[in-house]
């Protein structure tokens, strides 16, 4: 360590020259290259201690609208328990998806990609670069082979990681063509192996919302497609102007984009004079209004209160009472506000199922699942019994342990059931909404609306006795 970067450990900042504040990021920078980098080791030393028979089925990532699961890492590279990711994403903050993640980069360039990971480990080339060539080559499609994935690897590390996404993209579909991987198209050039991966696509990050209530949306599309979507939107933002809107002109962009979605409801209605009660509702908008109970006599059913501010259901986030306002200002939104009277009042059932009205309530508590770090909406939630519920408690004239009431029902995404009711993971609801988790290694975490604390134990338990966990099948798909 340098002897800048050492004055700066120590608060020495006020008495660094220029040169010695350069020296001291610089040397603070390459630590956390190398630490990157050592965390790659060790994830990848945390699934060898955790092949799928230790715990469980091998882990993967299911992906949305595919009838398949994919590999944590690519062919070659060795299978990992999947409940052993979530243990590894508790202690480092992070989703059980991103931990996954990590030990799949880290596979990946170990077993599939060595000269990178030699140069990773060397300093030669940064973890981040690394992970994303892994990447690229771990979800291809169609999946590349070993052999393929080497061709990308002695590519890369020739030019010590420098590539970008598009040459990226362009080493992968060669690395397809070169491997026979994909079937040949007839309408394609067979000496162009780029276009036989088509990259196009329509990706809407609905977890990650701005705090001013955006999304982003990222795609890849034809040019022809891309030249007649620009004038479109181009032409929505100049109407927009001539009808008075004082917005900057990425923001009216922005606002043609979405009229686009509703058939371009405002420019339709301004050129065509169509009465906006004989069309269809282009946009609807569920506002959940939340009351404390001492309002409870003052609410009719016809009037609500907003304050500043709001809680969309989608992304977790707040939004501005204008930007509800502007919602519900074009005149084809159908509104909907649902009253939600005291989410801490008592709801039970004798049932083992979960009423519409107590669902509801849970899900709007929970906000998301409430494992650790996790953020998947409950709405994509199961309802959890904390403590199970046991269907012979009453024809054996015993009082029920896990009832169906608010106090021990819980969101709980699919992965966390499972682990939950498959691992030794545990966990309580010590107050409505708030829960303290225990992993098999003896590591606490507390969850609430705010998010996911870890509880300090000095001396947290030893791994669990083996006997002790549950191996249960997990279902396969048909």
């Amino acid at each position: 360590m340098s002897e800048a970067l050492t004055e700066v450990k120590a608060g020495g900042v006020e008495d660094l020259t220029a040169t010695d504040l350069l020296r001291a990021i610089r040397s603070s920078r390459e630590i956390e290259h190398a630490e990157a980098a050592r965390q790659l080791v060790l994830a990848a030393a945390w699934a060898d201690l955790h092949p799928p028979e230790s715990i469980h089925d091998a882990a993967s990532f299911s992906a949305a609208g595919w009838e398949h699961e994919e590999p944590i890492a690519g062919e070659g590279a060795p299978l990992v328990a999947e409940f052993c990711v979530a243990e590894l994403g508790g202690v480092l903050g992070m989703s059980s998806t991103a931990a996954k993640r990590l030990i799949g980069h880290a596979l990946e360039l170990r077993h599939r990609l060595p000269r990178l990971w030699a140069q990773v480990q060397a300093g030669r080339v940064a973890a981040w670069k690394a992970r994303a060539v892994a990447e690229a080559t771990i979800h291809s499609a169609p999946s590349l082979t070993r052999v393929a994935a080497g061709f990308v690897d002695a590519q890369v590390a020739a030019v010590a990681g420098r590539v970008g996404p598009a040459q990226l993209d362009r080493l992968v579909a060669e690395a397809i063509k070169r491997h026979d991987l994909a079937e040949a198209d007839p309408t394609q050039d067979p000496e162009d192996g780029y276009l036989y991966v088509d990259p196009r696509h329509v990706t809407i990050d609905t977890q990650d919302v701005h705090f001013a209530g955006t999304m982003r949306i990222e795609a890849d599309v034809d040019i022809a497609d891309a030249l007649d979507l620009d004038r479109a939107v181009a032409r929505g933002a100049e109407t927009q102007k001539a009808l008075g809107s004082a917005l900057p002109l990425d923001a009216r962009r922005a606002k043609a984009l979405g009229d686009l979605a509703r058939t371009q409801t405002a420019l339709d209605l301004a050129e065509a004079g169509t009465d906006p009660q004989q069309l269809p509702a282009a946009r609807e908008v569920v506002l959940h209004a939340h009351f404390d109970a001492h309002f409870d006599a003052h609410f009719d059913g016809d009037t609500t209160v907003f304050g500043p501010t709001g809680r969309l259901e989608e992304g977790q986030r707040l939004v501005l009472l204008e930007q509800v306002k502007s919602w519900c200002a074009d005149s084809r939104t159908k509104v909907t506000i649902k009253p939600v009277i005291d989410l801490n009042t008592q709801l039970a059932t004798d049932a083992y199922a979960v009423p519409d009205r107590i669902r509801e309530q849970v899900i709007l508590r929970d906000r998301t699942c409430v494992f650790p770090w996790c953020t998947r909406s409950a709405r994509r939630c199961d309802i959890d019994h904390v403590i199970p519920y046991d269907p012979d408690a009453a024809a054996e004239g015993r009082p029920q342990p896990g009832p169906t009431r608010s106090d021990n029902l819980a969101c709980l995404c699919r992965f966390h059931h499972r682990l939950k009711t498959h691992s030794p993971w545990r966990y309580e609801m010590v107050a409505p909404g708030v829960f303290e988790w225990t992993s098999p290694h003896g590591h606490r975490y507390r969850r609430d609306h705010t998010g996911t604390t870890p509880i300090d134990d000095p001396e947290p338990p030893g791994p669990p006795d083996p006997v002790d966990v549950v191996h249960i099948p997990r279902p396969r798909r048909p």
